[in-house]
C-alpha cells in the first residue's frame, strides 16, 4: 500500500466516517419513525414489514432499486477486472428494468404478490413450485449475495484504511449495521436509506472518475493494452461480444424482473404507475451514470499500479482522493454495502416468513418479531461464509458464474408458467431440477472431451431452453397433460391495468382451475 494511505487511518478520517454513517441513520429514522411506530403498534403485517405499507413513492423505489444493486460487488468487482468491457453488465441492465416496468410489475400487482414466488403458485395453481423456487432464492441469498457483499465491502474498507484491521472485522461491522435497519425499520427504512445514501454514493463515485482521469492527464489509452479498452470482447474475455445477444438478455430479465431482492422494491409502491416511474428512473440512472463509475477507475488503476485485481478501486481512491474527503467516501461506500446487505436480508426474511414459516410452521402473528430472529441467524451465517470468497480470482465473475446455477432454472419456471396454460407445477419442478443439474455439471464438474467449451453466458441459454423443454416434456409424457401456448397474451392483458382481473389467458392450468382462480389469493 502507498505511503499516503496512512492518512486514511487518521483520527479525522475515522471521525468523518463514523459521523456520516451515523447521520444517514439518524436522517433515515427521522423519516420513517412515525410510520414504523404505527406499523409496529398494528402487529407487524406482511405489507408493513416487507412492502413498506405499500407507501413508497417513485423516488424511493428508484433509490432502493439503484442502491440494492450498486454495492462494492460492482465498485470493487467490476473495477477489479480493470477493463471497460465490464460496463456491458450495467448497460444491459436497462433492458431488464424496462421489462420489469412494463411486463412484470403489472403481473405482480394484479396477483397481489408479496413475494415473486406467489405469482408462480397462482399461475400453476400449485404450492410445490413456489416452495422450490423460494428455497433456491433463499440458498442464493445466504450462500452467494449476502456473504459476497460483506466480503467485497470489507475488502474495500481494508484497502482504504490499511491492513491493520482484518477483513472479517469490517465485514462484521457492516453486517451488524445492515441487520439493524432490517430488524428495526423493515423495507421502509431500507428504501429511505438507499435513497439518501444513493445521492452521496453516486456523486462521490463520479468525483472519483474525474479525479482518476485527472491523475493520468485524461489519457487512459497510453500504455494500457487494447483488450482493456475495447467494448468488443474476444471469445476468451469475461464478456465475449456475441454473448450480448445470447445469454446476457436472459440474465438481465432474471435479475431485474424475477429476483425477489429487486422486485420487492417495485411492489412496495401504491400503484403500478408509481412503481413504473420508479423503475424507469432507476433504468435511466443505470445506463447514464453507473457504467463509468464501475469501469473507468479500474482502467486508470491498471495504468497506475498494474494488474492488482479486486484491490484496484480501494488503491485508486487512496491515491487520488483528498484526505479530508476519504472518510466521507468510505462512509458512502459503507452505506452502499449496508443497504445492499439489509435489502437482501429483508427479502430473505420475507421469503422465509411468507413462503415457509406460514406454510410449514404456523401463522405469523407478528412479522417484526419473526424477522428479528431470522435476521440474526442469517446474519451470523453470512459472516461465517465470508472467508469462502477470499480466494476468488475475480469476485464479480465468480458471482455471475454462481448465479447461473439458479438464474436460468428459476427463469424457466416463470417462462413456462406465463407463456403456457395447463402446465402442472410438478412439470415446472422437473424443468428446474434439470436446469440446476445441467448447469452445475457443465460448469463445475465435467465437459465432454473434444467439444468446444461454451462460455458460461452462452450455456445459460442452453440451460434455459432445455429446462423449458424438460418441463413441457415431463408435463406431456409423465403427467399426460398437453400444454397450450398462450404467447404474449398474458403480458398484454396484465399491462392494461394493475388491478385484480381474471382473463382466461392470465391463468395457467385447466379451465376448471382458471375458474377457481377468479380472484387474487389473499395473503
Amino acid at each position: 500500500m502507498f505511503a499516503d494511505t496512512a492518512q486514511f487511518g487518521s483520527t479525522l478520517q475515522v471521525a468523518i466516517f463514523i459521523g456520516l454513517t451515523a447521520l444517514v441513520g439518524v436522517l433515515t429514522w427521522a423519516k420513517v419513525r412515525t410510520q414504523t411506530r404505527q406499523a409496529r403498534s398494528d402487529g407487524g403485517s406482511q405489507q408493513d414489514v416487507y412492502l413498506a405499507g405499500k407507501g413508497l413513492s417513485w423516488v424511493f423505489v428508484a433509490g432502493a432499486i439503484t442502491l440494492t444493486n450498486l454495492s462494492t460487488d460492482q465498485l470493487v468487482g467490476m473495477n477489479g477486472n480493470q477493463m471497460l468491457l465490464l460496463a456491458w453488465w450495467e448497460i444491459a441492465g436497462f433492458a431488464g428494468l424496462t421489462i420489469l416496468a412494463f411486463i412484470f410489475v403489472p403481473l405482480y400487482y394484479r396477483y397481489n404478490c408479496t413475494t415473486v414466488t406467489q405469482l408462480l403458485e397462482r399461475r400453476y395453481n400449485g404450492r410445490s413450485i413456489r416452495t422450490l423456487i423460494s428455497a433456491l432464492f433463499l440458498l442464493g441469498n445466504v450462500f452467494i449475495y449476502l456473504p459476497a457483499a460483506l466480503y467485497s465491502g470489507g475488502l474495500f474498507l481494508q484497502s482504504l484504511f490499511g491492513g491493520s484491521i482484518p477483513l472479517i472485522g469490517f465485514s462484521i461491522l457492516l453486517a451488524i449495521i445492515g441487520a439493524a435497519y432490517t430488524v428495526f425499520g423493515g423495507l421502509r427504512a431500507v428504501a429511505v436509506m438507499d435513497t439518501y445514501s444513493g445521492i452521496g454514493v453516486l456523486g462521490l463515485a463520479l468525483l472519483i472518475v474525474f479525479l482518476a482521469l485527472q491523475a493520468v492527464d485524461f489519457d487512459i489509452v497510453t500504455n494500457v493494452p487494447a483488450e482493456r479498452l475495447t467494448m468488443v470482447g474476444r471469445s476468451d474475455s469475461p464478456i465475449p461480444f456475441h454473448t450480448l445477444f445470447t445469454g446476457m438478455l436472459f440474465i438481465q430479465i432474471f435479475y431485474w424482473s424475477t429476483n425477489q431482492n429487486i422486485t420487492q422494491r417495485a411492489m412496495a409502491a401504491p400503484t403500478v404507475q408509481e412503481a413504473r416511474k420508479g423503475v424507469m428512473t432507476a433504468a435511466i440512472i443505470r445506463i447514464l451514470v453507473i457504467p463509468p463509475i464501475v469501469v473507468v477507475p479500474g482502467v486508470v488503476a491498471y495504468k497506475l499500479f498494474g494488474d492488482v485485481g479486486d484491490s484496484a478501486y480501494g488503491m485508486l481512491v487512496a491515491q487520488v482522493m483528498p484526505g479530508w474527503l476519504a472518510g466521507a467516501f468510505a462512509a458512502m461506500v459503507a452505506a452502499a454495502v449496508i443497504t445492499t446487505f439489509s435489502a437482501v436480508l429483508n427479502s430473505t426474511v420475507a421469503l422465509y416468513s411468507v413462503d415457509f414459516h406460514e406454510q410449514f410452521v404456523g401463522k405469523v402473528t407478528n412479522h417484526w418479531k419473526l424477522g428479528a430472529v431470522v435476521s440474526a441467524i442469517v446474519t451470523v451465517t453470512s459472516v461465517m461464509l465470508v472467508p469462502m470468497y477470499q480466494n476468488a480470482e475475480s469476485i464479480i465473475n465468480l458471482l455471475q458464474q454462481l448465479n447461473g446455477l439458479l438464474s436460468m432454472p428459476i427463469l424457466s419456471a416463470f417462462v413456462a408458467g406465463l407463456l403456457f396454460r395447463n402446465v402442472d407445477a410438478r412439470a415446472a419442478i422437473a424443468g428446474v431440477i434439470w436446469g440446476v443439474g445441467l448447469y452445475g455439471v457443465f460448469s463445475f464438474w465435467w465437459q465432454p472431451a473434444g467439444l468446444v467449451a461454451l462460455h458460461y453466458i452462452d450455456f445459460m441459454v442452453v440451460t434455459l431452453v432445455t429446462s423449458i423443454m424438460a418441463a413441457l416434456a415431463f408435463n406431456r409424457v409423465v403427467l399426460g397433460q398437453r400444454a397450450t401456448f398462450l404467447g404474449l397474451s398474458a403480458f398484454r392483458r396484465a399491462s392494461a391495468d394493475g388491478g385484480p382481473d381474471n382473463p382466461e389467458a392470465l391463468t395457467a392450468g385447466s379451465a376448471a382451475q382458471s375458474a377457481a382462480q377468479s380472484a387474487p389469493a389473499a395473503d
